[in-house]
């Protein structure tokens, strides 16, 4: 017996049967440096997602980027059978068991390759027959593990995509309360009327559970962090940073009693943030673009008293909501820049033209044309021109 071929092969099995226990089974943040999954997603993301940028058109980009996920978790299956079938043919190979191969006179590690395959992957074709107990043995251990290492691998598809369907559910309810891309000040203009603040209320309760959802979930398999959202101008990056941003402007510049929840919200979802920044290894940014200078800061809390938000004008209301952005925009744009999703601005862009506005639009004219908001449809109209609602 060859020793070192054998601790070689014994060593490629315990590996990817460790990893894959750490990345399937285990209900956990897996720790190491030199994981399978680890070095196989830092060789693989960082030439896709380079190219991919390379592409000018946005929704192609997207398109290009959202195959990885999927695309990922099948290669990683093909990586973990492959050092599997290494594995075992390392471990015949150093036995130099009796074979009979009708392709070679003398089984050489081809051979071994060869039937390691299809015994894994419990084919039994029977062409290469062992002609000892030792080799039976062998040949038995690796088709029971194959077997398992199958189901295992079925099994985790269903418990993948339950996690990742609950996550979008909750991002596509955000669109229309909080528009696509969601922002801090349409949240909060939305939510400005009457009983408007128990809604918000009970939308930071929500969004509460979803972070701690999103923490666990995300922790046990990372790899959901590169499936992206079905439209572009959504993510679930996008979501976690506008909730924070919300929660930022409640806390520190707007008098209402729903900032008592944004507080217990900010803290989870903060929380969600830094721990994946760290699963991934990506340090806070300190010299990313400023994503509220002070012209928008100005035009932020403009519309939001168009809007009817009471919000607080003294003189150190941009300081503490600095210092809020402070505990977590810094991790926001690393994890922005290494899975190339955008931020969510705090004000929008431009107007939003979505379902939810035309909705309310009707809405609006039916209670002015009933006398409930004081206004006949024609004002109506034209108040929502003059605050930029299409």
């Amino acid at each position: 017996m060859h020793v070192l071929p054998f601790c070689a092969g014994v060593a490629c099995i315990f590996v990817a049967l460790l990893d894959a226990f750490q990345t399937v089974i285990l209900p956990r943040r897996a720790v190491g440096r030199f994981r399978i999954t680890r070095i196989f997603y830092i060789m693989t993301w960082m030439p896709w997602s380079f190219v991919a940028a390379r592409i000018r058109h946005a929704r192609k980009r997207e398109t290009v980027l959202s195959y990885y996920g999927p695309l990922s978790l099948l290669l990683l299956i093909v990586v973990w059978a492959g050092a599997l079938v290494l594995g075992f043919a390392l471990i015949l190979h150093s036995l130099r068991l009796p074979f009979v191969d009708p392709l070679h006179a003398r089984a050489d590690f081809a051979s071994d390759i060869y039937l390691s395959g299809t015994t894994i992957f419990t084919l039994g074709i029977g062409d290469i027959t062992p002609h000892s107990s030792a080799a039976r043995f062998v040949l038995v251990l690796e088709s029971g593990m194959g077997l398992g290492f199958l189901a295992m691998v079925i099994s985790y598809f269903p418990v993948l995509y339950g996690a990742f369907a609950r996550r979008e559910t909750a991002i596509s309810l955000l669109d229309a309360r909080a528009g696509s891309p969601p922002t801090a000040a349409e949240l909060l203009r939305r939510h400005a009327f009457e009983g408007g603040s128990e809604a918000l209320n009970i939308l930071l309760i929500e969004w509460e559970r979803w972070s701690a959802e999103l923490l666990e979930s995300h922790i046990s398999y990372p790899l959901l962090c590169y499936f992206r959202s079905q439209h572009s101008n959504q993510s679930w990056l996008a979501a976690l940073t506008a909730v924070l941003d919300t929660c930022a402007l409640l806390i520190a510049g707007v008098q209402d009693h729903a900032a008592r929840q944004a507080q217990l919200t900010f803290a989870m979802a903060r929380h969600a943030l830094v721990d994946l920044s760290q699963v991934f290894s990506q340090k806070p940014v300190e010299d990313g673009e400023d994503r509220l200078p002070d012209e928008r800061y100005e035009l932020l809390y403009k519309r939001l008293c168009e809007s009817g938000v009471r919000a607080c004008r003294d003189a150190e209301s941009i300081e503490r909501l600095k210092k809020m952005r402070s505990l977590y925009e810094g991790y926001a744009v690393a994890l922005s820049r290494h899975f190339k999703m955008t931020l969510p601005p705090w004000v929008a862009e431009h107007p939003y033209k979505d379902n939810w506005l035309s909705v309310a639009k009707v809405r609006a004219a039916t209670e002015a044309a009933t006398g409930e908001g004081g206004k006949s449809p024609a004002e109506v109209f034209m108040h929502d021109e003059e605050r930029h609602i299409f």
